[in-house]
């Protein structure tokens, strides 16, 4: 019998608890060593940023440009529009309920305690190729050329190669930054620990989950109310329907490993063969509201424990360039956050620091919601992208079918 290997979760869960313990009660010379080691591995993040940005932006946008015409346009129209949608309601929600438990007092606590935060004992100066703002340019520059060279039959050796380096960024991904993330975290969580910060900002993460989860759920009744009613779909019992989708992506916290779960969902809603196996693929890596919904307000309060800006236009101008990037987040436990990081500079974050491997952290203990919230919602979506497809493209009555 196979040895059942230690999930992420539970090795993320086992890193804050021990990093919490060392950095109270342990001497602060092993504080220190932890945070060297995490400072190193922060290095190494800040230096595979762009290269993430230019590997999975450009990829994406060149498989993007694949497909039916106008069919993709209004896939991933609907997606992108849901994704910011949802980036609104979660920053709605987010300045309107979590300032009444982020109180001044809290946000000083907080402040003055990582301001207490031990030096690493030494660092190590590795900086990135290319700067985040002009390797997104390069990544959008590359990916909608190659995808015009491909419509014209030709750029099949530059795709080629933009793939091959996806595929190395997301080794590199798998085999070293997710494994390692648990000590990488462990080291943060022995700093804030040590410094006194920890409970509180726990405290805060605790209160806001239950606000996304709820979020979440009402976010995917909204959408399947509205695309049901313009459909003539009973939004319902197409909910009802979409559940196997969610409790698989719970436990897989993956959306690609959740399409063929997803496809048999979108089947059983009577969505037709060519809809549901073009949109269903596609919306797991275009459609993300639910990881948009949990990233949104975790970056909301992580602005405003450290007292930083959180006006609308600053976090929207987040999530509008966080919408595209996610296009092509792994899709490995994890990948929305890891996507996110490159951008955290739009709003005043380090990439590599502290309030990053908050982020990181309270992400990735509920990431498996944020990922079913996505899948369930890619039913709603196709089911509104059949009813604009065949009354509006092609000016047809839906097809029965009975396979």
């Amino acid at each position: 019998m196979k040895k059942k290997k230690l999930g992420l979760i539970p090795k993320l869960i086992i890193a804050i608890a021990l990093g919490i313990v060392v950095g109270l009660y342990l001497p602060d010379w092993v504080t220190r060593v932890a945070i060297t080691i995490s400072g190193m591995f922060g290095a190494f993040l800040n230096f595979i940023i762009p290269l993430m940005i230019i590997a999975f932006v450009a990829k994406g946008i060149s498989d993007l440009s694949e497909g039916a015409g106008k069919l993709l346009l209004v896939t991933v129209v609907l997606s992108y529009s849901s994704t910011l949608i949802a980036g609104s309601l979660s920053y709605t929600m987010a300045s309107n309920i979590f300032t009444k438990f982020i109180t001044p007092d809290l946000v000083a606590k907080i402040q003055n305690a990582t301001n207490n935060t031990l030096d690493p004992y030494f660092t190590i100066p590795l900086g990135a190729i290319i700067e985040v703002t002009s390797a997104l340019v390069l990544a959008f520059m590359l990916g909608l050329c190659i995808s015009i060279l491909r419509s014209q039959g030709k750029g099949e050796i530059f795709y080629g190669a933009i793939s091959e380096f996806s595929d190395i960024i997301n080794l590199v991904l798998s085999h070293f930054v997710l494994p390692l993330l648990p000590i990488f975290i462990f080291g943060n969580f022995c700093g804030m620990a040590n410094s006194g910060s920890v409970f509180a900002i726990l405290g805060i993460f605790g209160r806001i989950f239950v606000c996304i989860i709820a979020l979440h759920l009402l976010y995917l009744c909204a959408m399947f109310i509205t695309s049901g009613l313009y459909a003539g779909k009973n939004p319902f019992a197409c909910l009802r329907k979409a559940v196997p989708a969610y409790l698989t992506a719970v436990g897989t916290q993956s959306s690609a490993a959740t399409i063929p779960v997803n496809v048999n969902c979108n089947k059983s809603m009577g969505v037709t063969r060519q809809i549901r196996e073009f949109v269903i693929p596609l919306c797991a890596t275009a459609h993300m509201p639910g990881s948009m919904i949990t990233l949104t307000a975790c970056v909301f309060t992580l602005l405003t424990m450290f007292n930083m800006d959180t006006s609308f236009t600053l976090i929207m101008k987040f999530v509008a360039i966080l919408g595209i990037a996610m296009v092509a987040a792994p899709g490995a436990p994890g990948g929305a956050v890891m996507s996110a990081l490159p951008f955290l500079p739009v709003v005043g974050v380090d990439s590599s620091g502290t309030m990053a491997t908050i982020l990181i952290s309270l992400y990735l203990t509920q990431d498996s919601f944020g990922t079913a919230a996505n899948v369930t919602g890619d039913n709603a979506i196709s089911i509104a992208v059949e009813k604009i497809y065949y009354k509006h493209i092609v000016k047809k009555p839906i097809p029965v079918e009975n396979d």
